[in-house]
């Protein structure tokens, strides 16, 4: 089969797209298809070896992993001997990252605990742009952020996987007041999707202005935690999906003792994988989210696509499909338009 190797850490020239062997699945696997995969943080850290803790966990010297790709839809081809979830042709998808990654390939086997059904109305591209962005979302606004009807929220960030997602799933929990914070060329878009207010980064910096949010997820965590506790309300939640390494280490090291003097709460999200899929396939099916989609690249484009989702100019979730579809960056065809965002 083709897959897209790594050996060594740096630049997207080190991925090469090669023929390797075909898995075969374990008892408590399933060998999948790959229709669909899409490119999150994992690839963009593991490709480069950086921040340090990637070495840590991937490999000091190589990566350990040779197969990157950490988010698949597809269908089952064989299943192993002690599956019972599926069975060969069904349609599923999930978040590989904590079994192996090797998204990034035309097959691979995948323990059947790390896999959810896909909705029949919802197409392997949709599919793949989900699992990773919308399980920090969710776990994010819902499980640490605590979100409530008619609060104010504010999504940094906001022109990514997380954020188009994000503002999605806060409305359909009744949250009419959405914030995004992102570069200008995303703003339009980010509206189009439900986002009332836009803020371009790069002309305002929404820290140092008078209005204050009860909820702030930041998908970038690149400025002092004081800064965002600024424009907290005085019960708000700030909740950090990612970013800055020493800045994520602030919030972990002083959340604690912010609750202590304020009420005030700074929470970190551990994201647990596929979690609440069963949740966005219900919010799918209901007209309720639907993922933007920026691409597709074919898997010989994967390190462009990489290198393209790493500089920060992608909209939604970059995807590479393996079924022949193809279109230019930069096209957002997953979304559609009509969809009605103010149902609670």
């Amino acid at each position: 089969m083709k897959a897209i190797v790594l050996t060594k850490y740096g630049q997207s020239d080190v991925l090469q797209l090669k023929e390797v062997e075909k898995p075969t699945p374990k008892d408590n696997e399933v060998l999948v298809k790959v229709h669909a995969t899409s490119v999150n943080d994992w690839d963009w850290c593991l490709m480069r070896g950086t921040p340090f803790y990637i070495r840590l966990l991937c490999g000091f010297l190589k990566p350990k992993i040779q197969i990157p790709g950490a988010e698949i839809a597809g269908r089952v081809e064989v299943v192993g001997k002690n599956v019972t979830k599926f069975k060969p042709g069904d349609a599923v998808y999930g978040d590989i990252s904590e079994c192996g990654f090797g998204g990034f390939a035309e097959y691979v086997c995948v323990p059947e605990n790390a896999l959810a059904m896909k909705p029949d109305s919802m197409t392997f591209v949709e599919a793949t742009a989900i699992p990773h962005a919308a399980m920090l979302a969710v776990q994010g606004l819902y499980d640490e952020g605590q979100i409530q009807p008619g609060q104010k929220l504010l999504i940094n960030g906001a022109g990514g996987g997380v954020g188009t997602l994000g503002v999605q799933i806060a409305k359909s929990m009744g949250v009419v007041e959405v914030t995004g914070v992102d570069s200008a060329d995303k703003l339009d878009m980010m509206r189009s999707i439900g986002f009332v207010q836009t803020i371009d980064y790069k002309q305002e910096d929404f820290t140092e202005n008078k209005q204050c949010y009860d909820l702030i997820l930041d998908t970038k965590t690149n400025r002092s935690i004081f800064k965002y506790l600024r424009v907290l309300s005085s019960h708000g939640t700030y909740v950090t999906v990612g970013g800055s390494t020493p800045r994520l280490f602030q919030a972990l090291l002083l959340g604690s003792i912010i609750r202590l003097f304020s009420k005030k709460r700074v929470c970190l999200v551990n994201l647990k994988t596929n979690k609440d899929l069963n949740y966005m396939n219900e919010l799918f099916e209901a007209g309720k989210v639907k993922p933007v989609i920026d691409g597709h690249y074919k898997l010989s484009e994967v390190p462009e696509a990489i290198q393209y989702f790493g500089e920060g100019k992608h909209k939604g979730k970059v995807v590479i499909t393996l079924d022949g579809t193809h279109l230019a960056p930069g096209s957002e065809t997953g979304f559609i338009a009509n969809i009605d965002l103010s149902k609670p």
